[in-house]
């Protein structure tokens, strides 16, 4: 696949994809859900969050996309600070970012093929030069026969493959998954996770929040765990 991340040779040689440093949050019903965390994501490098449902690992992927920022401490992205960057400046981090929703946030109205396609109409790349890629994708998340299918029309697990494609098809420098194989079963699990462990190989780093720890063990990555608002097992 031609797309993928910007630099992926120069992955090794950049600044921490991201860099929380004593990192807070917590929400008025439940505070303290992040406590004290430290963390850092050096480029290139791939993750995968685990813990007990409630422990915090969607708040702490909101953190890292920017939808919530942290109440205490510091949050670098791209070598630049990001807990305090103004409103303005938020859509340009988010262009860096491909991400996976627990709740997939497709469009309707749009077909498999055009969900897929359209962060890369957004970026303003001309159809010609991205319309293999998309059906290539679509194809490696088994869409491949559902191209014209909108969401409505789509099973859980086909809607998680749709959103899994999207997020990637940019080739970002940073992919956050939530829960990604949640819908899927073991045999799509395990193609989904080669292509995660595919976009890292490109340079791009990877971190996956998920309950599935006999796929975090077989991925090889860093394995971190968040639990009573604290984060150990890769901290740094």
């Amino acid at each position: 696949m031609s797309v993928q991340p910007r630099r992926a040779a120069d992955a090794a040689s950049s600044p921490a994809t991201a860099r929380l440093s004593g990192v807070g949050f917590g929400y008025e019903e439940t505070p303290g859900v992040l406590r004290d965390v430290d963390l850092t994501l050096p480029a290139g490098s791939f993750h995968f969050l685990t813990g007990p449902s409630g422990a915090g690992k969607s708040t702490l992927l909101k953190l890292l996309t920017l939808d919530v920022r942290p109440q205490a401490g510091t949050l670098e992205l791209f070598g630049e600070s990001a807990g305090t960057a103004p409103r303005g400046a938020v859509p340009g981090f988010r262009r860096r970012m491909g991400v996976v929703f627990q709740d997939f946030r497709l469009l309707d109205h749009l077909s498999a093929w055009e969900n897929v396609a359209l962060p890369l109409r957004l970026a303003g790349v001309k159809t010609a030069d991205y319309a293999d890629d998309v059906h290539e994708m679509l194809d490696w998340v088994g869409l491949g026969d559902r191209v014209e299918a909108r969401p409505p029309a789509l099973s859980g697990g086909e809607k998680q493959r749709l959103a899994i494609a999207r997020a990637v098809i940019t080739g970002p420098d940073l992919i956050v998954a939530d829960e990604p194989t949640g819908n899927v079963d073991a045999a799509m699990a395990g193609r989904l996770l080669k292509l995660f462990q595919s976009m890292n190989k490109l340079g791009a780093t990877v971190l996956i929040a998920s309950h599935d720890a006999e796929l975090a063990a077989r991925s090889g990555a860093t394995v971190l765990t968040l639990a009573d608002g604290r984060l150990t097992g890769g901290a740094a």
